[in-house]
């Protein structure tokens, strides 16, 4: 008996290999080939999440040129960066620590999902000084204001910013703060990114010395000099929170808020301290902020 059940296993065994097909092999093929077909079609139409996390990566971190400011003021049509300087020996505890640009920042999983910045789209500041696509903005006229002409403190005036797309111009614009819209982390009035320029995307430039806002009120706006920007219908300050920091698609980066925040004396703190950078006229430096300032005179050459 043991003799005559050995050949069958052994045939059986013999049977099947790896080239065997079982159970519904042929609409496996078929489920196979049809979503190579699917993936082949999408990547040629570029429709796949890892070409829109890439073509929107690459355009918001596009290298862009800085407007040069030939007479030292800032102009309508300029393109510049709003950085906010380091303050290390102002706000003790843990903070984000270096000069910090106003940056373009969309959803994480909106991004990678659609491939396109959302509306309202965030914003925060980034450790950078280098002006990218994110980080550069227009200074653009809230009225009949033409290109060239000289920005003026207290003068109404937009920020837009195309984020390094071509057929996109996003207004830095800010509302009074409601149970649906406020700032993430600090819950103060929200600032955001939008398609639409109203009232709401309006802001002023300030004099960040209280003593004499007055008497620089209607004077041309000095690039790349310590100011102050006010939002025009809720009167708050554009300020960023060092302490507060996000979890951004281009790493950790501040919250941006629009809040006025003064000391004992009245006066604004740093967070409301804003540069408007313009390019270096110097060739191999991109910005002002990498030109190093004049040495101070020497009591020699005073004597002199």
């Amino acid at each position: 008996m043991a003799t005559g059940t050995l050949p069958a296993a052994a045939m059986a065994r013999s049977s099947y290999g790896p080239g065997v097909r079982m159970g519904n092999w042929n609409e496996d093929v078929f489920l196979e080939e049809e979503r190579m077909r699917d993936f082949l079609d999408r990547r040629e139409r570029g429709q796949l999440l890892i070409q829109h996390s890439r073509w929107l990566q690459e355009s918001l971190l596009t290298k862009m040129q800085l407007s040069v400011s030939e007479d030292g003021y800032v102009h309508f049509g300029d393109s510049v960066m709003l950085v906010n300087l380091d303050a290390r020996d102002q706000q003790p505890g843990e903070w984000l620590a270096g000069d910090l640009s106003l940056s373009v920042t969309p959803d994480a999983l909106q991004a990678h999902l659609g491939g396109q910045l959302e509306l309202p789209c965030g914003l925060s500041a980034a450790p950078t000084r280098t002006p990218l696509g994110r980080n550069t903005f227009l200074v653009l006229g809230a009225g009949s204001e033409a290109a060239g002409q000289v920005l003026r403190y207290g003068q109404h005036f937009c920020l837009g910013t195309s984020g390094g797309f071509k057929d996109k111009l996003l207004f830095l614009s800010s509302d009074h703060r409601s149970l649906n819209r406020s700032a993430p982390l600090s819950w103060l009035q929200a600032v955001a990114l939008t398609d639409e320029r109203s009232f709401l995307s309006c802001w002023q430039a300030a004099c960040p010395d209280p003593q004499l806002r007055l008497e620089y009120e209607g004077l041309p706006v000095p690039a790349s000099t310590c100011l102050l920007l006010t939002h025009s219908h809720t009167n708050r300050g554009l300020a960023v929170h060092r302490h507060l920091t996000l979890r951004t698609y281009f790493g950790r980066e501040a919250e941006v808020a629009a809040h006025t925040h003064l000391d004992s004396h009245r006066v604004e703190q740093p967070q409301n301290h804003w540069l408007l950078v313009t390019g270096s006229p110097r060739p191999g430096l991109a910005t002002m902020l990498d030109v190093s300032p004049p040495p101070l005179p020497t009591a020699a050459a005073q004597g002199q």
